[in-house]
């Protein structure tokens, strides 16, 4: 992370409003998060403004946003949040930034879902009106929606990091879940749409189910098994089966196993930056932690004691 040497205050907020969009500056202004690439400001009761901050990929993640999802929005039936406004760099603040409607909930890092029938149900039909094939000149993936192999290397090092911590008790049983979803077929079909980013903290919850889902940053077009790995990181034990029967169309066995190697691949990622959390290190997420050692229970309790998966696809 690369952390912006220009502090983010209620007041710069405000600033920028007055200077580019003058029509906002009345609205009261309130932190509302800070993210991984953004620091999200409330803006009244129904808008937000997400300025970037943490890393320096974030321009280009909030120009993306601006000009695709506004299209997208509509088809989905979850709350999302829609770029509203663009704002350009200035001297006040040489980064663009942008305007959002407000998506209310609670991320589901510090509130999971509970109700596990209607939660498969619903992250489900997300992903059905979300997966549809992407049109030409749709982003592509940073680092993720193409081959599992390419990830080997991150893999392997993640794994013996996370080891070496103590912080993973049965690594073999984490290889046997990630080199089963690298030895399956890769994607042939078209490009579909996807968020790209599914982990707990981009997802919200009200009353126990999925109420809205958050930071488009990483949308692209590529294989649908990134977004399915959402089966084992964001709904509860035993769901996974539900919500492979409400998704449509059904993906075959090589996708979920793909979207296991996806899963396993972001968990390993998640319990590291929650260690660091725990610890107060930098880029440090204290509550990513729990929901990620919960995701590598999930997927290797699917592995036999020879370590070779359980065929329950």
């Amino acid at each position: 992370m690369t952390h912006t040497e220009i502090e983010i205050t209620a007041e710069l907020v405000r600033d920028l409003l007055r200077d580019q969009h003058p029509d906002l500056v009345d609205h009261p202004v309130r932190l509302g998060a800070r993210g991984w690439d953004n620091q999200l400001w409330r803006l009244g009761d129904d808008l937000a403004v997400r300025l970037p901050w943490a890393t320096l990929s974030a321009d280009a993640l909030l120009r993306k946003e601006y000009a695709w999802v506004p299209a997208l929005a509509p088809g989905l039936p979850l709350p999302v949040p829609v770029p509203q406004r663009l704002g350009e760099p200035s001297e006040r603040f040489p980064r663009p930034w942008i305007v959002t409607t407000w998506v209310p909930g609670t991320p589901a890092d510090r509130a999971p879902a509970t109700r596990a029938t209607e939660a498969a149900d619903t992250l489900a039909g997300f992903l059905t009106a979300l997966h549809r094939p992407a049109p030409d000149g749709a982003p592509t993936g940073r680092d993720r929606g193409g081959p599992l192999a390419d990830h080997a290397e991150g893999f392997a090092g993640t794994l013996a990091s996370a080891t070496e911590s103590g912080l993973i008790t049965d690594p073999d049983a984490v290889r046997a879940v990630w080199e089963d979803a690298v030895a399956a077929p890769d994607w042939t079909g078209p490009a579909l749409w996807l968020h790209g980013d599914l982990h707990p903290a981009n997802v919200l919850t009200e009353d126990g189910t999925f109420c809205g889902v958050i930071d488009f940053g990483n949308l692209f077009a590529g294989d649908p098994a990134c977004d399915l790995a959402a089966a084992w990181t964001l709904l509860p034990d035993g769901a996974a089966d539900r919500f492979y029967d409400a998704y449509q169309p059904a993906p075959d066995a090589a996708t979920r196993r793909r979207a296991r190697g996806w899963a396993v691949l972001k968990a390993l990622v998640c319990v590291l930056i929650g260690e660091a959390g725990v610890h107060g290190r930098p880029g440090g997420k204290r509550t990513w932690g729990p929901p990620a050692h919960a995701t590598l229970r999930r997927l290797t309790t699917t592995i036999h004691h020879s370590g070779s998966p359980a065929p329950q696809w």
